[in-house]
């Protein structure tokens, strides 16, 4: 462990677009943040290649030209951008301590947690590839169904999160075709009434997804297996969506903040503030509802007012 201790005012935890805008902002409040960016710079966005529904891009933005140049509007004001992560964390003092790599101890005022959440994936190796190469896997309908309009795309899910993504997929595309891995679905029984009565839904009840099919760079099948008779099947599909849930990043910070049951830091309603005084969460990992890139930009612009009037509450 190191034996210097750094004392900061502002700590940011994670650069997705909640972090950037909370280091926007903190900049600007001469909070001097220091942001580190964590195991994934940039954040879930640096899998999106395309970025067409956060205001201000007209022409649209890919995911990870977006995130770099929020990181630079959030350096021109000032903000110290590190690479590392936290590996451990103590909140139990009025001074807020934090590991970096198991080695840097930090001494914050303040803490801003914007660490994500991560999309659960299947974990194929066909489906792994074609969510690096953009071409037609996707965890998120509202992001990129846009893109597969009037087409046929299969999603796999049996949640109410699942449900809710097919219906959304039902109004672009002219044919959804809903995997769904056990007998029985997990949704509520209004979620799966809606899907169950939308036309160009199919819904196919104990399937299990064999492979993601393509030509190596588009998705253009998926193949099936019914588990109560062995039949092994291909459907046509340019898009794979999955929706089998989010993880939180979270654990790191579970014996000292509220978590729901999944994992999820629970917030004082209308603000970014945690249980623990002096200690703030934007993005993600409290928000399971919308998962979108702006509403995490907004909790991290509140994350950083909430900061500001904290320190200005103990000056």
């Amino acid at each position: 462990m190191s034996k210097t201790v750094e004392n900061i005012k502002c700590l940011i935890i994670g650069s997705g677009p909640a972090g950037y805008t909370a280091a926007i902002y903190a900049a600007r409040a001469n909070m001097n943040p220091v942001l580190y960016q964590g195991s994934q710079p940039g954040g879930q966005l640096t899998t999106t290649n395309e970025v067409e529904n956060f205001p201000g891009y007209v022409d649209g933005v890919t995911g990870p030209e977006m995130m770099i140049q929020l990181q630079k509007q959030a350096q021109r004001f000032g903000t110290d951008v590190r690479d590392g992560w936290v590996t451990k964390v103590d909140f139990s003092g009025s001074t807020h301590k934090v590991w970096i790599n198991d080695t840097q101890e930090l001494h914050c005022e303040t803490v801003i947690i914007s660490t994500g959440a991560s999309a659960k994936y299947l974990g194929l190796p066909s489906e792994q590839h074609y969510l690096q190469t953009g071409g037609g896997v996707s965890a998120c309908a509202v992001c990129d169904g846009f893109f597969y309009k009037n087409q046929e795309v299969v999603i796999v899910g049996a949640g109410d999160s699942a449900c809710e993504e097919a219906h959304y997929l039902s109004k672009l595309c002219t044919k959804v075709t809903m995997l769904v891995r056990s007998e029985f679905f997990r949704a509520s029984k209004i979620m799966e009434d809606r899907v169950r009565r939308t036309d160009n839904i199919t819904i196919l009840m104990n399937h299990d997804t064999v492979e993601v099919i393509g030509d190596g760079q588009v998705v253009t099948a998926v193949k099936a297996k019914n588990k109560t008779t062995g039949d092994v099947f291909e459907i046509p599909a340019t898009g794979f969506f999955v929706a089998i849930g989010h993880k939180p990043n979270t654990d790191i910070f579970k014996d000292y903040l509220n978590l729901n049951e999944t994992g999820y830091i629970i917030n004082i309603p209308g603000t970014s503030k945690t249980n623990i005084p002096g200690v703030f969460v934007a993005g993600d990992a409290a928000d399971h509802v919308y998962r979108q890139a702006i509403t995490a930009a907004g909790t991290g612009c509140m994350a950083a007012l909430d900061a500001e009037r904290y320190l200005a509450s103990r000056e």
